[in-house]
């Protein structure tokens, strides 16, 4: 088992609001790895639609995902991709 950190800085003028929140939360679930999320400088919290609406997530903020489990570097790529799409 593997454990990947990977940092993406947030792009989308409104930042991360239900709709990204609910697509980075639905692939985590199905991702059956283990990740959590930060803003830069925060404490990680599991990767939930309600804990990742709750950092409040704005443009140009940077966030950190970790991924702990099998083919993590694949699924935090993944899941960074969501992040860096969000419209």
């Amino acid at each position: 088992m593997a454990t990947v950190t990977r940092s993406v800085v947030v792009t989308d003028p409104v930042g991360i609001h239900a709709r990204p929140a609910s697509l980075f939360a639905q692939a985590v679930a199905s991702s059956g790895c283990a990740v959590t999320i930060a803003k830069q400088g925060g404490t990680p919290v599991p990767a939930t639609i309600l804990s990742v609406m709750g950092l409040g997530i704005k443009q140009n903020d940077t966030v950190t995902l970790t991924v702990d489990g099998d083919d993590a570097d694949t699924v935090a790529d993944s899941l960074a991709e969501i992040l860096v799409k969000a419209e």
